[in-house]
């Protein structure tokens, strides 16, 4: 198979792209950025004219300095669009999250190979096989950490990235899980997902990277066997063991492990929330309708008590009110929401470099087609609406959006005006707060003004924050405002005469509120004492409940209208980039068959990677092979198109593809597309990969 083209980003100063790395390895805090390769050219005839090109790539194996310089190796045979010039030397940059030093090769050619690596201070350090060992396992959990997941987000994010598969057969799994047999004890020193305030050795980016490896290859017995001799040093791996066996369906013996392992700790959350999933999946299989309740109640005593182990957690909480949600106890949920500990969302780290003096994205012509559109998508804005700009549930990551996924799923289940009844019951709400706390005749303007900065996140002044870091975008829209612009079929402007169907969530009390500057707790609790037991509800759920009343206005403008164009046999026109976003404002909002076609109607336009992955998940759903697999090659020419060649969500896709239809049937649907050679050999390797791994002994 023909390897994807190489994308250069041209340095206007020599190495600056390499000094621009050393700059930034102090500040990095997670698992890295992706390797960065710098090539030096030259011109045969003119030998002291050098330019300096980069680009970056995940997936290497880079568990030796000649490993590295064979990738160095590999470029120089490519063709270049640059065919006066020559590669004369490379540099290869693989972070080590471990020991936070960055591994570098530096190649002649030809010449010699020299492996070292630079610390925090920029200061050259020998290479040692230890060091080598951390850096290889980094690389493999940044392969998958950078892999985009067919929405096409990551690639985006940075440019010029080549993505390749770090763990292609059982010997490259070897060598990756004997690494990680080796360090998985020091896993902690890598940090963590956002959602974890405090990494341990079962919560981590190693182990968050095991697990998704297992997930998508299926190699459930590799983990079984590598937890299991981890188990015998410490009992805390009995919940990934545990979630592994979950994987492969030995329900019986993850229970029997996680039982065992509870009564020698009892208070291990993370084994607890293992416990609180499983209960909770149980109990909301349709088939055992009558064993719910049982199931749900177990789970609830599983999850509160991870929270008393975890109380700092924000994964505890969040499961408990799940559960809450599950047994539809709903002013439960509420509450337990409102004390989810949040925390600010730390992005992966990126790389930071000066602006490139050229860009080359190179595309190979075996791989064109003509509705995968390589534009940048910016040439879409300027047809999106500015109603649809400032959704600000779109830019959620981390607990705030896993908190704000919990409040959709209630406002799905029960409607959002019965939602803001219990919200009204549970919480003390502003207006009942100050009928009770009459300021004195001398302190009214005061009082006033305090109520308007405390609320001003709410009325559409700066934004409510984002993530944990304060917003200031003016979205007069967030009001409900009448005289604001909103949604409409031609981009037009409306009256509010749809947003009335939406009733404006009146305001609750934060506790930096009700303290008001008195910093006597005694008088501030009695105060709230007359309250019926009310909560103070914190401002950040607070201002979600503005963000979801923003993205259900939007939405009932969209469905309302869109019913009253076909009543009328009247074509709703909206631009690809409006369909795509609305399409993720139904997702959001658990509109599964409202989001799905929004999107057809986007791909209607145009390709969009984004939209054809909502897609492909409701094709996963309803089990249509021919119309999954088409979608699959799709993206994954998309995906080819920008260098990448592995997404561990579209190998996890042709691998259930394989167990549930056969190896034979999805190559027969494979071959019979007419798309380019190459496409289909990339695809036929994804499906030969995973079928290769199923039958190679061990799995059952």
């Amino acid at each position: 198979m023909v390897a994807p083209a190489v994308p250069e980003l041209t340095e206007e100063i020599l190495h600056e792209s390499i000094d621009a790395r050393t700059e930034v390895l102090a500040a990095l805090r997670e698992l890295g950025p992706p390797d960065l390769v710098q090539l030096i050219k030259q011109a045969p005839r003119n030998p002291g004219k050098q330019i300096g090109v980069y680009h970056h790539v995940t997936g290497v194996d880079a568990s030796s300095s000649a490993s590295l310089a064979a990738y160095i190796n590999t470029l120089t045979y490519k063709e270049n669009h640059q065919s006066s010039s020559k590669i004369v030397e490379g540099v290869y940059c693989c972070y080590n999250a471990f020991s936070r030093l960055d591994m570098r090769v530096h190649v002649t050619i030809p010449g010699s190979v020299d492996g070292y690596c630079i610390d925090e201070r920029g200061e050259k350090r020998v290479a040692s096989d230890e060091l080598w060992l951390e850096t290889y396992l980094c690389s493999v959990l940044r392969a998958y950490s950078y892999a985009d997941d067919g929405s096409g987000d990551t690639i985006r994010k940075i440019m010029g990235v080549r993505r390749f598969n770090p763990v292609t057969n059982t010997e490259t799994e070897h060598r990756f899980l004997q690494a990680a047999e080796q360090l998985f004890f020091r896993g902690w020193q890598l940090g963590s997902d956002s959602v974890v305030q405090v990494p341990n050795n079962v919560s981590n980016h190693l182990t968050t990277g095991l697990l998704k490896y297992f997930h998508t290859t299926g190699r459930f017995a590799s983990g079984i066997n590598l937890f299991e001799k981890l188990r015998t040093k410490n009992v805390e791996v009995s919940s990934l063991l545990a979630k592994v066996l979950f994987m492969g369906n030995e329900e019986v013996q993850a229970v029997r492990v996680l039982y065992e392992s509870v009564k020698q700790s009892p208070m291990d959350y993370v084994m607890l929330d293992t416990q609180a999933e499983f209960l909770m999946k149980k109990a909301l299989n349709p088939n055992q309708e009558e064993l719910k309740q049982d199931r749900l109640r177990m789970a609830l005593g599983c999850a509160d008590r991870s929270t008393v182990a975890a109380p700092s957690e924000f994964g505890t909480w969040a499961r408990l009110a799940e559960v809450y949600v599950a047994m539809e106890d709903w002013e439960n949920a509420l509450t337990t929401l409102n004390s989810c500990p949040m925390f600010t969302y730390q992005d992966k780290d990126a790389p930071i470099m000066p602006e490139p003096k050229e860009i080359y994205l190179p595309t190979l012509p075996e791989t064109r087609l003509d509705e995968i559109d390589s534009e940048p998508e910016s040439k879409y804005s300027e047809q999106v609406h500015p109603s649809l700009l400032s959704l600000r549930a779109a830019q959620y990551k981390g607990t705030f959006k896993h908190a704000y996924s919990i409040l959709t799923e209630m406002t799905a289940k029960i409607g959002w005006d019965q939602l803001l009844k219990i919200r009204s019951n549970v919480f003390v709400m502003e207006e009942e707060y100050r009928s009770e706390k009459q300021p004195p005749v001398g302190q009214q303007g005061d009082s006033s003004s305090k109520r308007s900065a405390s609320t001003d996140v709410l009325r559409g002044s700066p934004g409510p924050p984002i993530n944990g870091d304060e917003h200031t975008d003016d979205e007069k829209s967030a009001n409900g405002d009448s005289t604001a612009p909103t949604l409409t079929a031609e981009n037009g402007v409306r009256g509010s005469t749809a947003e009335q169907t939406v009733e404006k969530p009146s305001h609750t009390v934060t506790p930096e509120e009700a303290k008001g500057g008195n910093e006597d707790a005694d008088a501030t609790e009695e105060q709230l004492s007359r309250f019926n037991n009310k909560r103070l509800c914190e401002r950040w759920l607070d201002s979600l409940f503005m963000v979801l009343y923003e993205d259900l206005r939007i939405y009932t403008i969209w469905r309302t209208e869109m019913a009253q164009y076909r009543a009328q046999q009247m074509q709703y026109k909206k631009s690809a980039e409006e369909w795509e976003i609305l399409g993720s404002l139904a997702d959001r909002l658990h509109h599964q068959a409202e989001a799905v076609e929004a999107y057809r109607a986007c791909l209607s336009i145009r390709f969009s990677p984004k939209a054809l992955t909502g897609i492909l998940a409701e094709f996963e759903r309803e089990k249509q092979t021919r119309e999954t697999v088409a979608s699959v090659i799709r993206l994954v020419t998309w995906q080819y198109r920008w260098y990448s060649e592995f997404s561990p969500e579209l190998l996890y896709t042709i691998r259930t593809l394989i167990e549930d239809e056969g190896a034979l049937k999805v190559r027969s649907i494979i071959q019979a597309t007419s798309l380019p050679q190459n496409v289909l050999e990339l695809t036929h390797h994804y499906a030969a990969l995973c079928a290769a791994f199923r039958s190679s002994g061990t799995e059952g």
